[in-house]
């Protein structure tokens, strides 16, 4: 699987750049994964369009009144669109203001970190670990279980 992990704004913190890099690392061992900082909204729809030869990648939107899946679900949601769907996958972070209308309109799914609202950078660490968990539990680790 081919999956992009992406956030609007540069990293501020030197703490939260070491979380996303060891997370992008401990997922990088179950898919081939990118962690990349875009400028803006436009940015990251722009992810969804194809680039020379390269495919282009099936949106989810991460979003306040999107779905909320527990961490099971989510690795279900990841098992799913790795066994049916072709195009790499784009997890977005927005913006501090949340996404456009039109955003949400054109994404493949909008999901949910919770109902509490989280800043921008620890969403992502968040995010990281939750996918890293999912991947584990796809792979049967005792990451998620604690055993």
């Amino acid at each position: 699987m081919k999956l992009k992990i992406a956030w609007v704004g540069k990293t501020k913190e030197p703490a939260i750049q070491a979380l996303t890099d060891e997370y992008l690392k401990r997922i990088s061992h179950y898919a081939e994964v990118e962690g990349v900082a875009l400028a803006d909204e436009s940015a990251i729809l722009n992810l969804r369009e194809k680039a020379g030869s390269r495919p282009s990648h099936a949106l989810v939107l991460l979003d306040s009144r999107g779905k909320q899946f527990t961490s099971e679900e989510l690795a279900k949601f990841l098992q799913n669109h790795q066994d049916r769907n072709p195009k790499p996958l784009a997890l977005a972070i927005g913006p501090a203001d949340g996404f456009s209308d039109n955003a949400r309109k054109s994404a493949a799914a909008i999901l949910s970190l919770g109902k509490m609202t989280l800043p921008h950078e620890l969403a992502r660490i968040v995010l990281l670990e939750q996918v890293y968990r999912a991947f584990t539990i796809i792979q049967g680790h005792p990451y998620h279980t604690g055993h």
